[in-house]
């Protein structure tokens, strides 16, 4: 089973701390490490590991959910600029990656303190003083979720 699918079911079991937010095609979840204050992972429900994979109307409401998700990590965490990224090449499950952007956020990486978060040595962005800890992920679980709830509640 791969990592996402077992984050997945720690969700349905309720053991994983992280969970923010079940939309209709995925899992909202804080991630582990947060370097970057407020990065999120958005977790496909179906395991694929394409976009081109899921039909047609499951991939657009995914890619809807995806920008609500979006909107609400940037206004939760007032990100001055949002990095969105579908990789998959370490975790072949269809997810999101939501990094929260402020000026000057990578700590002397990049030119003039500026460039994409992958410039920030994975060592450090996952360091163990980036771990976040039990009273972080209850704050940020809780800032995001409110955030989310008021997005689907002008949509409705």
């Amino acid at each position: 089973m791969c990592l996402i699918c077992q984050r997945i079911d720690q969700i349905k079991s309720g053991d994983n701390p992280y969970f923010v937010r079940e939309l209709d095609t995925g899992y909202v979840v804080i991630g582990d490490h947060q370097y970057f204050e407020g990065y999120t992972l958005f977790l496909a429900k179906e395991h694929v590991t394409e976009l081109h994979h899921l039909h047609p109307s499951v991939k657009l409401r995914f890619l809807e959910e995806m920008s609500l998700v979006q909107e609400a990590v940037s206004k939760a965490f007032s990100a001055q600029k949002m990095n969105v990224e579908l990789l998959g090449n370490g975790d072949a499950h269809l997810h999101w990656h939501l990094f929260p952007r402020r000026r000057g956020d990578m700590n002397g990486h990049g030119l003039k303190g500026c460039g994409p978060v992958w410039w920030v040595p994975f060592e450090e962005m996952t360091a163990e003083t980036c771990q976040a800890k039990t009273d972080e992920i209850k704050r940020l679980v809780k800032r995001l979720s409110s955030e989310v709830d008021k997005l689907l509640e002008i949509k409705e």
